[in-house]
């Protein structure tokens, strides 16, 4: 990236917008039949040409559509591809030849309605469909059997060109049955390739290990890890007007007004990285006034987890926590005791870990627990008290994937 050019802000609505009325991958439903008369001969340019045209109607953009009867070939597939017909589901529907030629002699087709019947397997009970019932022009069985034969010459390329969105159904079966397998398959939502950018907000007491899970969330999925505190030390450090307006609160241990986070916050997610690889932030909000002008600023997340334990889990790890200030290193009574004495002697405890500053910290987070729950209601709950890549798994299965949208 050009240092010296204008940084640039990618409006948060953008990516909002987007992924709620799902711009990039619309999905089609409800249906409309395109069929053809299988005795004259139409080029096939000419028939993508009407598809095309028919199915940019307003009805097929917005309920969708079913094709049948074409393509046949790949060479037809490639055409509608190359047209920008692409359909999100193919279903093959397969049976044995003898099958398929015996329903083939059987075929009847109501002229009012157009639906069709068989003389064996599906016949209407209504006696009024039943006179109207006309038989379709017969073909032989030589004939039936070279369009079989041209078929399968056909169909294995066909599996290749749609193998990404295509289900092979046996057709051999009640068409009840068939019927309820291909709505399944058709309601299913396939892997989507379409542009999504997570959005996570991590909250929990001190000591749930936020920080590490966001450095773990993002290690794996290389999406930007904001902890509002660090951020906050950065733009102090910086010799920019914000950072000298900041910089007393920091030094005096006061905090930063709401104003001047939320404005430094929001710059800071407006930029390239965080609007296409994503951010997980941790440290901010920390109440509900704080949640609601973040929502405001239209910075939504697309994810919420709240990192739980007890009190007493949070005493036992934070106090006993402490750095070794020759290498770095760090440990804990419990957990990861000091290697040797001569370390133990020379390790300090941070201050703000002691017992009285936390028990303020946790009086502070369950007093605004409750209302930032209610903000979130499909937040994820997930239980911190836990070896922390068991914490990271239960995250992880509820990260991964899109969110579906049910407005």
């Amino acid at each position: 990236m050009d240092e010296t050019a204008k940084p640039l802000r990618i409006p948060p609505e953008m990516a909002i917008y987007a992924e709620k009325h799902e711009i990039f991958d619309l999905v089609q439903v409800n249906q409309f039949t395109i069929s053809f008369d299988n005795n004259i001969e139409i080029p096939g340019d000419l028939w993508i040409k009407l598809i095309q045209q028919r199915l940019s109607k307003i009805d097929c953009v917005r309920r969708g559509w079913v094709l049948e009867g074409i393509p046949q070939t790949r060479e037809e597939a490639l055409s509608l591809q190359e047209a920008g017909v692409a359909p999100n589901h193919v279903v093959l529907l397969e049976a044995p030849n003898a099958v398929l030629i015996e329903r083939s002699q059987g075929k009847r087709i109501d002229p009012v309605t157009g639906d069709v019947y068989h003389v064996t397997f599906i016949w209407p009970e209504d006696k009024e469909v039943v006179q109207r019932l006309e038989r379709q022009k017969v073909v032989s069985e030589e004939q039936f059997v070279a369009q079989l034969m041209q078929h399968h010459r056909e169909v294995h390329a066909l599996r290749k060109t749609y193998r990404n969105c295509l289900k092979s159904i046996d057709a051999d079966q009640p068409h009840v049955d068939v019927f309820d397998q291909v709505l399944t398959y058709i309601l299913s939502r396939h892997c989507s390739v379409a542009p999504h950018t997570p959005r996570v907000l991590l909250f929990g007491p001190p000591g749930s290990g936020k920080s590490l899970q966001a450095k773990l969330i993002s290690q794996k999925y290389n999406i930007v890890n904001l902890c509002c505190g660090e951020l906050l030390e950065a733009v102090s450090a910086d010799a920019t007007n914000m950072g000298e307006l900041i910089k007393p609160y920091l030094e005096s241990g006061q905090q930063v007004p709401d104003s001047m986070v939320l404005q430094i916050l929001t710059e800071r997610l407006s930029r390239l990285d965080c609007t296409t690889r994503g951010w997980v932030l941790h440290g901010f909000p920390r109440d509900l006034e704080q949640a609601e002008k973040l929502q405001e600023s239209n910075f939504i997340p697309s994810r919420v987890f709240f990192l739980e334990m007890t009190d007493d889990v949070a005493i036992e790890r934070v106090t006993l926590r402490s750095i070794d200030p020759v290498t770095g290193e760090r440990y804990h009574s419990l957990y990861k005791p000091a290697p040797s004495p001569e370390v133990q002697t020379r390790l300090q405890f941070n201050p703000k870990d002691s017992e009285a500053q936390l028990l303020r910290q946790l009086k502070e987070y369950w007093a605004n627990a409750s209302s930032l729950q209610d903000l979130y209601p499909e937040a994820v709950h997930i239980n911190a008290d836990q070896d922390p890549h068991t914490v990271f798994e239960s995250l992880e299965s509820r990260l991964v994937g899109r969110i579906q949208n049910n407005a």
